[in-house]
């Protein structure tokens, strides 16, 4: 098994899209990336911690690529916003991917100007790749929020713009 940690704006829209595939053991809800040790919602939030929002998906690179959930990350964020996602604003709702491994970070690099080479964006991407730090889970509530509060979360999901924007952008490719 292997890791993959992403930042992608609001850690709830992010579980959903990679949480039902064979190959995928879990999708985590967390922070990581800043200077507290073990922060709370709250501290995050009012971004002066340093983390981001983020996921940690453990998948099982035989059964599922790194290249297919670079796939997926991409297409649930706005990869030229640097000041946050959708709605939300500020460093905490920055994207990154936060690779584990010298080859992991290669393929993100790889996809990433790849993507800003396909001129599918107006702006370019400005998405940061870092080198993984230690992830710290969120608090339970957080966790598998699409499942445990769907009218909260698909009114969240439409609300903050993401829906209409991966529409726009991806339309019936994109696996939500």
């Amino acid at each position: 098994m292997e890791k993959a940690t992403f930042a992608g704006g609001c850690f709830w829209c992010m579980v959903k899209p990679f949480d039902s595939y064979d190959g995928i053991e879990s999708v985590i809800s967390g922070y990581t990336g800043g200077h507290v040790v073990n922060p709370t919602y709250e501290q995050v939030c009012s971004n002066t911690t340093g983390h981001y929002e983020a996921i940690q998906i453990t998948f099982d690179p035989s059964i599922f690529s790194y290249e297919r959930l670079l796939e997926i990350f991409w297409m649930n964020i706005d990869p030229t916003d640097d000041s946050g996602q959708f709605f939300d604003r500020g460093t905490s709702y920055q994207t990154a991917i936060f690779y584990h491994t010298e080859e992991q970070r290669e393929k993100a690099e790889i996809s990433k100007a790849n993507l800003d080479a396909s001129n599918k964006f107006s702006s370019n991407v400005t998405t940061k790749i870092l080198p993984a730090q230690v992830f710290y889970a969120a608090e339970s509530y957080h966790q598998d929020y699409y499942k445990k509060n769907p009218t909260h979360y698909n009114r969240y999901f439409i609300g903050s713009g993401r829906a209409a924007y991966i529409e726009k952008m991806w339309g019936d490719k994109n696996e939500r």
